[in-house]
């Protein structure tokens, strides 16, 4: 028997969660191959270790991972969007951010981390907020011609 209350709820978007983080993860090292090439291309020697490609390997898997499940936040009906904008756009930042330190792709400086952080939360909430207006216009659009049509 399923329960209907919380427990179901939460384990389908648990499930939803790791189908599409699995679905979109093989993105992350894609694009750290194309990061590093192109940095070879433009003639920059970086001597890269296996374990520094490994470690980038496996850090961009889980920030893709994160990125792409993250996007069942948006669909918990019980959620407002402010909350569903807050755990999207956290968890997507402690990816980045831990995967970025860890791998030196960024200098553990405060002022470093502060403008990085300034960067990422207005392009997200930029790319956000175009999207969601986007959406409720057609939302609207599509109405209209319901409600015209009738």
């Amino acid at each position: 028997m399923l329960r209907k209350g919380w427990d179901y709820n939460m384990n389908k978007y648990v499930k939803e969660f790791l189908k599409k983080g699995l679905m979109f993860s093989g993105f992350g090292p894609i694009i750290a191959g194309i990061v590093y090439l192109f940095i070879e291309l433009s003639g920059i020697d970086l001597h890269l270790t296996a374990g520094t490609v490994f470690l980038a390997i496996i850090t961009t898997y889980i920030i893709a991972f994160v990125q792409a499940g993250s996007s069942v936040f948006n669909q918990i009906e019980t959620w407002s969007k402010a909350k569903s904008l807050f755990f999207q756009m956290t968890s997507i930042y402690i990816v980045y951010m831990g995967g970025y330190l860890i791998n030196n792709w960024i200098p553990f400086k405060i002022e470093v981390i502060i403008i990085f952080t300034s960067v990422y939360v207005t392009t997200y909430l930029a790319i956000w907020l175009t999207v969601y207006f986007i959406t409720k216009n057609m939302t609207k659009k599509l109405n209209d011609k319901l409600n015209s049509s009738e």
